[in-house]
Order: structure tokens, then sequence, then C-alpha cells
């Protein structure tokens, strides 16, 4: 699946859900799936500059798709961090740095984040679009 068909996804995942608390839960619950990294990946090049908690973010090139994994710190850190990886992770460089992501917004939570929450996303993002350009480069 794309980067898109993912956005997609989850966009009727969450579209089954009324008010934005049941989302948050759904995004919660996705937390609990969630992955930590090994105490020598959390470091400062991996941490994400700008979250409202403690989260870290490692990014792998292979065969020209972008391999993400990071941990959070708090629920919704893990909920977020969850979704999106399963989002960007295993997606081809190219996929990724041709998303524009406002089309998140289809996800329909991301109105309901906090102005602090949306800067985490934000950050997060730049991670992510930070490693894509890296993994391209070194495949030019």
């Amino acid at each position: 699946m794309s980067v898109r068909d993912k956005v997609n996804y989850y966009k009727e995942d969450l579209e089954m859900f009324e008010t934005p608390n049941e989302k948050f839960e759904y995004i919660f619950d996705l937390g609990k799936k969630h992955t930590t990294l090994p105490q020598e990946e959390k470091n400062e090049a991996t941490f994400i500059e700008g979250c409202a908690s403690p989260a870290w973010l490692v990014g792998e090139c292979k065969e020209g798709k972008l391999i993400i994994r990071g941990e959070g710190s708090s629920e919704m850190a893990k909920g977020m961090l969850s979704l999106l990886l399963d989002i960007f992770s295993g997606q081809e460089v190219d996929d990724i740095l041709a998303f524009d992501p406002k089309e998140l917004e289809k996800l329909g939570i991301i109105e309901h984040l906090s102005p602090v929450r949306q800067q985490s996303l934000e950050a997060f993002l730049n991670k992510v679009y930070m490693y894509a350009k890296r993994c391209k480069e070194e495949n030019a």
C-alpha cells in the first residue's frame, strides 16, 4: 500500500467514530502495539526536536525504501507514532517525498490535536522527510 492508501485505510477506520474522544481512544489503542528502541538508538541524532514529550525516530534506507522505527514516551506519542510509522515505514522514498502532509487532515483527528501536539506532528514529519531526502541522496 502506498502512503495515500495507508492514509485512506486509517481514514475509513476513524470515520467509524463519531467524537474526537472516540478517535483518540482508537489512537491510544494503536499505541498499545508500540515498540521501543534499544537505549543506544535513543540519542541526540534520533531525538525528535519539538515534540511535546520525548520521542525518537530512527531511519534506514533499504532498496529505495525508508524503514523507520520510533519510540514515544506519552500515551498520545505512542499512539500517533504507531499510526505514522505504519503509514510511512517501508514506503518508497519518492512516494514519501511526493506526499503532501496536509493530506493527513483527511484522518479527521489533526484538527482536534492541541497546538503543541500539532507541532509534535510537524516535528515528526520533518524528521521523516529528512530521512527520506537522505535516502534519496544516498541512492542517487
